[in-house]
């Protein structure tokens, strides 16, 4: 993955639309990361896989609720919800 610092980035605004269009861009300032630029398409897709995540774990839940299944919502199981979908993130 590419990594611009803003300024450059700011400057060669045309060039950053175009590297984005074939991988992601990180965007620094002050040498830490504060961006990531994608392409639409890219962006879609990720929010597509995310969204089927979703309706699966919701899926998954209500099946286990018609079980008679209860579950209280814990730390842990956030955690593991957002360790989840970061990974799915990562995974584009």
């Amino acid at each position: 993955m590419r990594t611009m610092a803003a300024k450059e980035a700011k400057n060669r605004f045309g060039e950053l639309l175009m590297e984005a269009q074939k991988a992601p861009v990180t965007i620094e300032k002050n040498g830490k990361p504060v961006a990531v630029i994608v392409s639409y398409a890219e962006h879609e897709e990720i929010e597509r896989l995310k969204l089927a995540w979703l309706r699966s774990a919701i899926g998954e839940a209500r099946a286990a609720a018609e079980r008679g299944e209860e579950r209280e919502l814990s730390e842990a199981m956030i955690d593991e919800l957002l360790d989840r979908a970061g990974a799915l993130t990562a995974a584009r």
